[in-house]
């Protein structure tokens, strides 16, 4: 699997301001705060770096597409459907 990040990057202790009720009822479910925000920042990057990616290639995709459109795609003849 590729991870968006380095996995064996040290922790780094960080201070963040969180709701407080937010705080007390995470607490209460026995939810990891650290682990649950990593767990979301590592999706949000992931999100993020594949917007950035069809951003930079969008021109490349828009291409092919229109490619494939006129001509069709090379696999076509080799299909049985």
């Amino acid at each position: 699997m590729s991870f968006a990040y380095d996995t064996s990057a040290p922790k780094k202790a960080t201070n963040i301001s969180i709701n407080s009720d937010l705080v007390r009822q995470a607490k209460d479910y026995g939810i990891n705060l650290s682990a649950m925000l990593e767990e979301r920042l590592k999706e949000e990057i992931l999100k993020r770096k594949e917007q950035e990616w069809l951003e930079e290639n969008r021109e490349a995709i828009e291409s092919q597409n229109r490619y494939i459109e006129k001509y069709g795609a090379f696999s076509d003849h080799f299909r049985a459907f």
